[in-house]
């Protein structure tokens, strides 16, 4: 694995309330951090901004308790008022150039999902500092993108770009190790975090899995 210094992150966690089950998201958090989770984005698809906001709020006293990047899915009104380490986007979204014509200081993190391989020779992908491979495995939990990209699909963008590479879609203990073996820098995860009963557990064995 090629640990990029400006995105040395391995495991990313993706979360939200409704992921949770029913468990409190921001103890998830938390316990997902002292598990070995390094990078935490919120995602949270149908609350109004200020709504959005005020749970953003929230987790980042946790991601700052322990010094760890909140990135903020989508939604760059959320991303700038909460003071997130970045926003994370897709083809539907605001793009990667127009984030950095009006938010650039501090820097955020800009993280762009890719969807097919034509969006490789397109213009935002200098703009990002990390590119979201999704999803690697179909999932329910994001069921509006286009390719399954399998492993087959990682190593075919590892070819092509030098990118931080985060993969993300159906990744669980048991695929882990081939997924970063594929090509990927980091595995984000909904499920195996947010919908176990002991997310410390699960985000430690997974960590254990990127380490090997």
């Amino acid at each position: 694995m090629n640990l990029d210094t400006s995105f040395p992150y391995q495991l990313y966690l993706v979360i939200s309330e409704q992921d949770c089950r029913g468990k409190n998201f921001l103890h998830v958090a938390e316990r997902a951090i002292l598990g070995g989770v390094d990078v935490i984005q919120l995602r949270e698809k149908n609350l109004t901004s200020d709504l959005y906001l005020a749970k953003a709020k929230q987790l980042k006293e946790i991601t700052d308790k322990y010094t760890i990047p909140l990135i903020i899915n989508d939604n760059l009104e959320v991303a700038q008022k909460v003071g997130a380490d970045g926003i994370h986007v897709g083809n539907r979204d605001i793009s990667p150039r127009g984030i950095r014509e009006v938010w650039y200081s501090p820097r955020p993190l800009v993280g762009y999902s890719i969807e097919n391989l034509e969006q490789l020779k397109n213009e935002q992908i200098p703009l990002s500092d990390y590119l979201g491979i999704s999803p690697v495995f179909n999932t329910e939990t994001k069921k509006d993108t286009i390719t399954e990209w399998g492993l087959r699909g990682i190593v075919e963008i590892r070819q092509r770009t030098d990118k931080p590479l985060v993969a993300i879609g159906n990744i669980h203990i048991q695929n882990a190790r081939r997924v970063i073996q594929a090509g990927a820098d980091c595995l984000a995860v909904v499920s195996a975090i947010c919908g176990s009963e002991d997310p410390e557990k699960a985000a430690y064995e997974l960590k254990n899995e990127i380490l090997k």
